[in-house]
């Protein structure tokens, strides 16, 4: 398959249906019958991000319009929870996923994904996978033995493919790799206005088959608008961003940091993040991250240490807004971060938590 040419200039029906007209519910009930009648079921179809309890909670998966946002502390896997999805969905042969990073550079990511693709994160991985400087070496050696061969010919996909431990990883990669769409950007240049533009150019390539990815949310600079402090600014982008969910009809994932105080609260949750209230507001689902050994009710450290100890790896994942359904739900992914990946397979938390709070149904 030929990546989209963002340049290309379509109709864009899945971004303009509906425009901003008002419209009688008979009219919307004939537009919903037509588009079943043609195929289009993108509005009833959820995009699964492949991380099974999430997907089963949030009702399937990701869903045109809405805003999720990830949360959580420094080092937790937002990144790498983030990368994931964006390559289940790119797997997912009739999707696209456009990830923008202010954090890395698209080399960067293209090497986790490598790490990522050298197991199977569902198994116990042991040392069988490549972790990064595993393939650092990997090039670079490959790259002086064919220096002192005089043979400037050799290139990156030709060592990794060669190469028997990351030849599966890059058979895998090739299999999507027209369908992820990365893209390095800064604070300095990359506005709110230019993802904007960005989105709608790929968005009307794929005819709509599109999710972003933003990590992260609080880096994308705004302009011409400004901003009196950064919970204003805050305010501008998280609107802005469900403003591109809603006009462009496709989902949108952003990652967001904490906020100095909320770093040094033993649990994280949604009020911890940084922009204020209008998180919450524009939010159509919000999930917070934290390590499972950390926030461990004191009776499981204390009469079990040993075992305590095997949750460090183990990352909570609590649906602590869900407009669609129910919320404050904790489940739990295993984080094998020598590979940037979770095992997708989760489970619900069995274990009594600190900061329980009790849901009324």
């Amino acid at each position: 398959m030929v990546a989209p040419n963002p340049q290309t200039s379509q109709s864009g029906p899945q971004a303009a249906r509906g425009g901003y007209s008002p419209r009688s519910l008979k009219q919307v009930l004939a537009e919903a019958d037509q588009m079943v009648v043609q195929g289009e079921l993108g509005e009833f179809l959820p995009i699964p991000t492949g991380f099974n309890q999430i997907d089963r909670i949030i009702g399937g998966g990701l869903r045109r319009t809405e805003l999720v946002l990830l949360g959580g502390r420094q080092g937790i896997g937002k990144t790498v929870c983030a990368l994931q999805m964006a390559r289940n969905l790119a797997l997912n042969e009739t999707t696209y996923a456009f990830y923008i990073s202010f954090e890395h550079n698209e080399v960067h990511l293209l090497n986790r994904l490598i790490c990522l693709e050298s197991i199977d994160p569902t198994r116990d991985a042991g040392e069988s996978g490549i972790r990064l400087k595993d393939l650092h070496n990997i090039v670079v050696s490959a790259r002086a033995r064919e220096w002192v061969r005089k043979d400037g010919q050799v290139g990156l996909q030709q060592i990794l493919t060669k190469n028997p431990k990351t030849n599966r990883a890059m058979a895998t990669i090739n299999k999507y790799a027209d369908r992820l769409i990365l893209m390095k950007a800064s604070p300095a240049v990359t506005t709110l206005n230019s993802v904007r533009d960005m989105v709608k150019r790929m968005a009307d390539a794929t005819g709509g088959k599109l999710v972003l990815f933003v990590d992260y949310l609080q880096k994308i600079a705004i302009y011409p608008e400004r901003a009196a402090n950064e919970a204003e600014k805050v305010t501008i982008v998280v609107e802005g961003l469900k403003d591109i969910a809603m006009t462009m009809n496709i989902p949108v994932l952003a990652i967001v940091a904490a906020e100095r105080e909320g770093l040094k609260a033993r649990r994280l949750h949604m009020f911890h993040l940084r922009g204020g209230s209008a998180l919450d507001y524009e939010s159509d689902i919000a999930i917070i991250m934290n390590n499972k050994f950390q926030i461990l009710s004191k009776d499981h450290i204390a009469y079990n240490p040993y075992k305590s100890e095997a949750y460090r790896d183990w990352v909570i994942f609590t649906v602590e807004k869900n407009r669609a359904g129910r919320a404050m739900i904790d489940v739990e992914f295993q984080l094998r971060p020598q590979y940037f990946t979770f095992n997708p397979k989760g489970r619900i938390v069995e274990q009594k938590l600190i900061d329980e709070k009790i849901i009324v149904e």
